[in-house]
């Protein structure tokens, strides 16, 4: 019996999503992924991906909405990840004008709080998954940990991307102890190289992590710098449910080859 469960983050493997994300769903299945995390809905409607999910047995973990969405219509997010089945929402990212540091921080605070009360009230739990820059400081402590000093245990827990925590100069395990019991979902991603001030290896907002001259790549779970089984065993001795692996850019072999490659390797641990 496994101790926990694997899940993919869709966005990992886009492209092959946004052409068949039927097809898609079925591979990450047979690779042994127990769900998936989605990030946008490629076109289709929340009915017709539940669909999808109950067709290839795979589980609608979480869904990464942005904050931008989020104000737009919080009801209809919500009414959406009711019918995609998911029992998490994760708040993916902030702009710059939203971020630890910034004027519109404290707006954001508000925001994700008054979300998460209502997705509290709807049966879902609210996440906020990090980067590297919420390892600010601010009132004596990372904006990180200021904001989920702000916003209460019960209305918003993390999804620790242990690949932003180590670039972020941090243990990814000491980070995941520090949240025993709030870290239901914890985001495994690898990767080789170095931080170095001023460029963006982002891949989610464009950025030129691919860049040959950039000593930053991701890679699949397990053949990069992290010391997977360390991060795993922190995870299940804090409470982790779930595990979804996520590449942001899979430079070296399709998208679905590395997926696989990192199923092979947490499931070996599970």
């Amino acid at each position: 019996m496994k101790k926990a469960y694997l899940g993919y983050q869709v966005y990992s493997a886009r492209e092959d999503a946004a052409k068949d994300l039927l097809g898609t769903l079925k591979q990450i299945a047979a690779m042994g992924y127990d769900g998936v995390e989605l990030a946008g809905m490629y076109g289709h409607s929340a009915k017709e991906i539940r669909a999808m999910l109950d067709e290839t047995g795979l589980v609608a973990i979480s869904s990464h909405v942005p904050l931008a969405e989020i104000r737009e219509d919080m009801f209809k997010v919500i009414s959406d990840h009711l019918t995609l089945g998911c029992e998490y929402i994760a708040v993916p990212y902030l702009d710059e004008t939203s971020r630890p540091g910034s004027a519109g921080f404290a707006q954001a605070i508000r925001t994700i709080y008054d979300f998460a009360t209502l997705c509290l009230q709807a049966g879902i739990q609210l996440l906020y998954h990090n980067h590297d820059f919420e390892f600010v400081s601010m009132s004596n402590q990372f904006g990180l940990d200021f904001l989920y000093d702000c916003v209460p245990e019960d209305l918003l827990m993390t999804e620790l991307d242990t690949c932003w925590v180590k670039y972020a100069g941090q243990d990814p395990v000491e980070y995941i102890h520090k949240y025993a019991g709030r870290c239901p979902v914890v985001h495994l991603k690898d990767f080789v190289g170095r931080r170095i001030e001023g460029r963006n290896p982002y891949a989610l907002i464009g950025g030129a992590s691919a860049d040959a001259d950039v000593p930053f790549m991701f890679k699949p779970v397990g053949y990069g710098s992290q010391d997977v089984k360390a991060i795993v065993d922190a995870g299940l001795e804090s409470g982790a449910e779930w595990f979804i692996v996520e590449q942001d850019l899979s430079p070296e072999r399709p998208a679905l080859e590395s997926a696989k490659m990192s199923a092979d390797t947490v499931l070996a641990l599970l």
